[in-house]
């Protein structure tokens, strides 16, 4: 077993790839076959597996979830009661709620069973720059 803390630092909502530091990870641990568990320790930001072709799709996304959960101060949502860190929490917490916070992906032969196009990315909610902790854990 093996773990270690990636810190990614955000500037604002969008999708953050994070599949070079995972495969790092894993390449290290010389570890032929076994199961990588990441988890983000954050109630506003989530962890999703996208494709990571197409920079379209990270735009799409992220103006999904723009329209699926405006930010607070928007007429649609004034029935929320937790607005004291801002209009983009509360919503940043229903993101989360959303996606996931947490992924599991097998790892084959040393290396992240990952399909071609497909890219492990943090999903900032926030406007504000953070430091977001990413565990990862290698079984």
């Amino acid at each position: 077993m093996s773990l270690t803390r990636l810190s990614v630092h955000t500037n604002g909502p969008g999708l953050y790839e994070v599949t070079r530091e995972i495969r790092n990870f894993v390449h290290e641990e010389s570890v032929s076959e076994g199961l990588l568990t990441a988890f983000v320790q954050h109630t506003s930001a989530s962890l999703t597996i996208q494709e990571n072709a197409d920079p379209d799709v990270k735009r799409d996304l992220n103006e999904f979830f723009a329209r699926l959960v405006p930010d607070a101060d928007h007429p649609s949502m004034d029935w929320l009661w937790h607005t004291t860190e801002g209009p983009d929490d509360m919503p940043a917490h229903i993101k989360s709620a959303l996606t996931q916070v947490s992924l599991s992906i097998p790892v084959i032969d040393g290396g992240l069973a990952l399909g071609t196009w497909q890219g492990v990315y943090l999903f900032e909610h926030r406007r504000t720059p953070h430091h977001r902790k990413v565990i990862l854990h290698l079984a």
